[in-house]
């Protein structure tokens, strides 16, 4: 089952890119991808097993996939981005969802370890430029979610990074 999170198609000069928010491991040759590619000529089932082997690490959660296509080679290469902040710190605290009533109710507990874990994961693709700025960002998101970290709100452990605490953790 995949969603298209834009599913756009662009032309530059002779490639086509198709761009899709697909299940880890769980891509298929229905809809998003398959439609899409469908027209450029290429083999479906041999780009789908391509993005199911480099999805494998993010079995269930959702992860952003371009395919770019060169229409008159028919060659094509499959770039897999990073999932959502969101998503591995779900993944990180084991559970399905995040709260529904965010900064009242609380669904999970993380380390940490994980919160760095994940703030290394998206070092790369955030505006933020050192991982003690990425942990306050991953950090926030935690309140949005409704996990706290090593009991405490999220809040707190940000101020607590400012302070300088997790210094050794965060370098």
């Amino acid at each position: 089952c995949a969603l298209p999170i834009s599913q756009k198609s662009e032309t530059m000069a002779d490639t086509q890119t198709v761009s899709a928010l697909v299940t880890g491991g769980g891509a298929s040759a229905g809809p998003p991808l398959g439609p899409a590619l469908g027209p450029l000529g290429v083999n479906i089932m041999e780009i789908i097993k391509a993005i199911n082997d480099k999805t494998a690490d993010f079995e269930g959660m959702k992860v952003p996939v371009t395919v770019s296509v060169d229409t008159k080679t028919k060659k094509w290469e499959v770039t897999i981005g990073i999932p959502s902040a969101s998503a591995l710190l779900l993944k990180e605290a084991g559970i399905q969802k995040g709260s529904g009533t965010s900064g009242s109710t609380w669904v999970g507990d993380l380390t940490v370890d994980s919160i760095v874990k994940v703030a290394k994961a998206k070092l790369e693709s955030s505006y933020a430029t050192t991982i003690k700025s990425v942990a306050k960002e991953v950090a926030g998101t935690c309140v949005s979610l409704g996990i706290k970290i090593e009991g405490k709100n999220p809040k707190e452990f940000a101020a607590d990074v400012n302070a300088g605490k997790y210094d050794d953790k965060l370098k």
